[in-house]
């Protein structure tokens, strides 16, 4: 199997602008390929990992990944998937953020001896005078086709500002300095991308007359359609200190049933042969498929070594024995209020706290856990659904737990 057929196999593949010459230059080791990362939040994310797992299996094949941190992109905000405009974020807080990016990418990406590089959008985007750029580029842009793209249209009843318009011209700009730099040839990108990608290839096109390819990445999404990688509490973040690891293993240790062979198949790097032989899996041995899927990305995240540890961390506190041990609480629904129950609400019915303040204050001072989830968020609900398949097992502190059942 070539490695772009492994890529489709895999359910990789969402869109691309030539399948043969995109197979071809993939196959041969030939793509210097891009991917941009806009320094939004001090801490790459869950929703930047397949990028980060693509980049790692193309350089594996001979290719060569450009990590484009968008300094400049990420002063104007990308308005793809967004029904409001971004926050405006400081030169000063980008410049961090981008520092932050950089370490956790080199758990993934090798950029020793040139076989990567890691570049910074803003190094041509920041001195760019306003009127060359119209010139350069303007011409080469329809606005009629522009707002008949996807991440716009979705904006226009609400919206768009002109700051946000301009940011398919800057990543198609991107796309141009980078072919002419560094001779890079593709861009990947999410699927809700294609719009700004296809944007890029034309400009190379109209200015250069020479071709480069496109191909967007399938996103990662649940059974029910929703982007994977949020928690009650938030983001499931790379950055150890965001999201401990134990945090992060348990995050892909309760995947749905329905969604674990979809994401092994697409995030690990264990053969195919071995995921095909899962997909035969049930019952119980599903939730050693979710050992699997939880201990291979937690390594490839934080390391073997933490990778262990939580691993065995979640079997002393989920093992059969303990859960016959553990002090049990059953609610009905008459303890939901429309069909939720806050986190304060859940602490005090199963007699980890007293009184409501009391439990507010150990949410805040970061002491309680829930299905192996820190709540950071007093306002944090869980609707009855959540709790009536396996219950849910809250932990205030080290040592004080209790089971929270339906019935």
């Amino acid at each position: 199997m070539t490695v772009y057929d492994e890529l489709v196999a895999r359910g990789l593949v969402a869109q691309v602008t030539d399948e043969p010459e995109i197979k071809k230059l993939v196959d041969n080791g030939e793509a210097i390929f891009y991917i941009g990362f806009d320094p939004t939040a001090d801490s790459l994310h869950v929703g930047h990992f397949m990028a980060l797992c693509l980049m790692k299996r193309l350089q594996m094949a001979g290719n060569k990944p450009i990590a484009l941190l968008g300094g400049g992109t990420g002063m104007i905000g990308d308005p793809s998937g967004r029904t409001d405009m971004r926050p405006m974020l400081t030169e000063e807080m980008i410049n961090h953020n981008c520092d932050c990016f950089k370490k956790q990418m080199s758990r993934f990406i090798d950029f020793s001896d040139d076989k990567a590089l890691l570049v910074n959008n803003a190094e041509w985007l920041l001195p760019l005078n306003y009127i060359e750029l119209l010139r350069e580029v303007g011409p080469h842009f329809s606005v009629n086709r522009m707002l008949s793209a996807e991440c716009y249209k979705q904006r226009m009843e609400r919206g768009l500002s002109f700051l946000e318009f301009n940011y398919m011209i800057m990543q198609s700009y991107d796309f141009l300095c980078l072919y002419e730099k560094y001779g890079c040839n593709m861009q990947f990108g999410g699927d809700d991308q294609w719009s700004n990608m296809l944007g890029g290839t034309e400009l190379i096109r109209r200015k250069l007359g020479k071709n480069a390819y496109a191909m967007t990445i399938t996103l990662l999404l649940n059974s029910e359609g929703k982007k994977m990688g949020k928690t009650q509490s938030g983001a499931v973040w790379l950055d150890p200190n965001k999201t401990s690891p134990f945090e992060f293993y348990q995050y892909w240790r309760n995947v749905e049933d329905s969604d674990v062979l979809k994401c092994i198949r697409m995030l690990t790097f264990l053969p195919l042969e071995q995921i095909n032989e899962m997909d035969s899996w049930e019952g119980s041995q599903l939730n050693a498929a979710k050992e699997i899927l939880a201990f291979e990305l937690t390594k490839l995240v934080h390391g073997e070594e933490e990778a262990k540890k939580s691993q065995e961390s979640a079997r002393a506190l989920f093992s059969s024995r303990n859960a016959a041990e553990m002090p049990t609480t059953v609610l009905t629904e008459s303890d939901f209020l429309q069909g939720k129950i806050d986190v304060i609400s859940l602490l005090v019915k199963t007699g980890l706290v007293t009184t409501r303040s009391e439990g507010r204050r150990a949410v805040e001072q970061g002491g309680v856990t829930i299905n192996g989830e820190k709540i950071n968020d007093i306002k944090t609900e869980y609707e009855i659904e959540e709790l009536t398949k396996d219950g849910a097992i809250i932990k205030r502190g080290k040592k004080n737990f209790r089971k929270a059942i339906i019935k």
